[in-house]
């Protein structure tokens, strides 16, 4: 499966900018959210941001997200869009 870019301030403005209200836990170095309707038609979904103080780079960052693509489990969200503000992809 291809990652596709997402468009980022769709996903900022459905996160609230990322809002602490919408904040689900920290997972490895970087915060989740939860956003239910604005981008999926009314799917609930998560969003992962990749945190600027967790020393993880943008590449590294790409990596995991191509892998997370790949993965298929019942236990696992699906991974549907990706973005990146400093690549400009949507």
């Amino acid at each position: 499966m291809e990652v596709q870019f997402f468009n980022l301030p769709i996903i900022a403005k459905a996160t609230n900018y990322f809002s602490i209200n919408k904040r689900l836990g920290e997972g490895g170095s970087r915060p989740g959210y939860k956003e239910t309707a604005l981008i999926a038609n009314g799917q609930e979904i998560a969003v992962k941001r990749l945190s600027r103080s967790s020393g993880q780079g943008l590449s590294k960052f790409e990596n995991e997200v191509a892998l997370i693509a790949k993965l298929q489990h019942w236990n696992l969200v699906k991974l549907l869009d990706a973005a990146s503000k400093e690549r400009r992809k949507c």
